[in-house]
């Protein structure tokens, strides 16, 4: 394997080492080692000959992105060579799904290509590092292209982390979404939750209860902050010893809770059918009754 890596070509051993690397420069390496002792390194092939590369980490593309790409492909043509591998029947894509798409959609019938041999791995961090550098992935795209790679190149958290350029704490924590039941993730690939939204839920492990306060975000507009507060709330009741006579405290009234300190900028309590709301002085009394939309005229 370290011989075939090695004759892949000058610069491309980066990407399979543990140094950093950047997409735009490994994609000038491959065509340049290719074009090595050659006239020119491209070729022209037919866009009906070439498959998506199957480890390709996007599964949605913006249509309104793939549009002015292939708007300007019509006026300038394929600038950046595709880059392909010979497969049994015609070409498997490496790097330049865009590329491809947008060409396909600009009515071009071929596009200018590279063509090198890669293993599964190679593919698939190419692949990767093509999406995360050059276009972002949803939240979930990312963590399952990073589980693949670390299973398949076997590397650890530290090792994956320094490759792409991330750091660990990172990693762990995108790997962590793959916890998340169904809906949460797909409330997430839709942007429905945020990254930090999905984040904080992956530390749930009741999945009834990590969808209903997921379903309680979305309804209710909760920021990624009051989420964080409301969980460590939660992980702190939890904690307690609960006695037989103490009934487990709603979700909701957390919930509310979080919302009214949210609204009037106070630390809010609700106990004993008893909403409490503690203040420092007249001022703070009558900032907290303005903002409630409260209005007491005359009084001095």
């Amino acid at each position: 394997m370290e011989t075939k890596r090695k004759a892949l070509g000058k610069g491309l051993e980066q990407l399979f080492s543990n140094e950093v690397i950047n997409f735009d420069k490994l994609e000038a390496n491959i065509i340049e080692s290719t074009g090595e002792g050659k006239k020119s390194p491209l070729n022209e092939v037919n866009v009906d000959e070439v498959r998506s590369n199957p480890f390709q980490p996007r599964k949605t593309f913006n249509d309104d992105s793939l549009q002015e790409l292939a708007d300007s492909i019509k006026e300038h043509g394929v600038i950046e060579p595709i880059i392909v591998k010979k497969s049994i029947k015609g070409y498997e894509l490496v790097a330049g799904e865009r590329r491809l798409r947008a060409a396909k959609l600009a009515g071009l019938k071929s596009v200018p290509c590279v063509i090198r041999d890669f293993d599964d791995a190679e593919m698939m961090e190419i692949a990767l590092l093509e999406n995360i550098q050059r276009e972002d992935l949803n939240p979930i795209e990312e963590a399952e292209a990073y589980q693949k790679i670390m299973e398949l190149s076997h590397l650890s958290y530290d090792e994956f982390a320094k490759k792409f350029g991330k750091s660990k704490s990172y990693v762990v924590n995108m790997v962590g979404l793959l916890k998340l039941p169904e809906i949460v993730k797909e409330y997430t690939v839709d942007r429905k939750l945020s990254m930090a939204h999905a984040r904080s839920l992956s530390k749930i492990t009741d999945k009834k209860l990590c969808i209903e306060l997921a379903e309680k975000v979305i309804n209710n507009g909760i920021s990624a902050h009051a989420l964080e507060d409301i969980i460590r709330e939660m992980n702190e009741n939890s904690e307690e010893k609960v006695t037989k006579t103490k009934v487990q405290r709603p979700l909701k009234i957390n919930i509310y809770e979080r919302l009214m300190r949210e609204k009037v900028g106070t630390k809010v309590k609700i106990k004993a059918k008893k909403l409490e709301i503690p203040f420092d002085s007249d001022e703070d009394l009558e900032r907290i009754l303005e903002t409630l939309g409260i209005k007491v005229e005359g009084i001095e």
